[in-house]
């Protein structure tokens, strides 16, 4: 079974995905803070993404390579651009900002990407990915040039979606955006799940197991948390 087949068998199961996004600029590359890391994160973690905005250091494949020493869990790539693509990882969310209106992020740097993707054995997931506004300018604003969407404007959220879907995505990411005040609202992911008929992903903002629990209530076959571990902000 590939690793989407395995997403697309938990939606339809109902069955809660983890990730633990781990930003490659902030991991160190070294056995013992891996192991540490690693151990630390819950039981019911079911995949790793490595990947942020930016990774001026060049650092992915070095942690992709470190974690996949330390987890026997599937690595997928969260890459801001390109450059960030490594065949050490097990897959890739090959994304593509449909909330934006930049054609760097919407084609062009998956067109850079294309052939590096080709030449390895990564599983491509194509992905839309939508930002969400969670209170505050995040990285990805800043470096993709684009805008969030409001949460209130839900019909845009679900329009967007829906296009992602008609497109041939085989995901719609929902993103609030690293370090978000509050993540995107239940009743977004309720109108979007209930809209489309491929697995919907959730990020940003999502510090405690409550909030985690109400996302997968609204429809969110995957949540993926990130700087609430790496803060050691998480909450049960």
């Amino acid at each position: 079974m590939s690793y989407y087949q395995d997403i697309i068998a938990a939606k339809h199961q109902k069955r809660s995905l983890l990730a633990i996004l781990i930003d490659p600029e902030k991991f160190k590359v070294e056995n013992a803070f891996a192991k540490a890391y690693l151990k630390k994160i819950p039981s019911q973690t079911t995949h790793i993404l490595v990947g942020g905005s930016t990774d001026e250091r060049g650092m992915t494949d070095a942690v992709v390579n470190i974690i996949k020493k330390h987890s026997t869990l599937p690595v997928f790539l969260f890459p801001g651009n390109y450059t960030h693509i490594t065949p050490a990882a097990d897959g890739i969310l090959f994304l593509s900002v449909l909330s934006g209106r930049n054609p760097e992020y919407l084609i062009g740097q998956q067109v850079k990407g294309a052939k590096k993707i080709q030449q390895s054995n990564l599983e491509v997931i194509p992905t839309g990915y939508i930002l969400i506004d969670g209170g505050k300018i995040t990285t990805v604003q800043r470096v993709s040039n684009t805008l969030p969407i409001d949460q209130n404007a839900i019909d845009t959220i679900v329009s967007t979606a829906l296009a992602g879907q008609y497109l041939g995505k085989k995901c719609i990411y929902l993103e609030a955006g690293s370090g978000a005040l509050y993540p995107v609202s239940t009743p977004i992911i309720k109108a979007v799940t209930e809209a489309l008929d491929i697995p919907v992903i959730v990020g940003g903002g999502i510090r405690s197991v409550d909030v985690m629990e109400k996302a997968y209530l609204a429809g969110a076959t995957m949540v993926v948390v990130g700087t609430a571990f790496e803060e050691d902000h998480w909450s049960s």
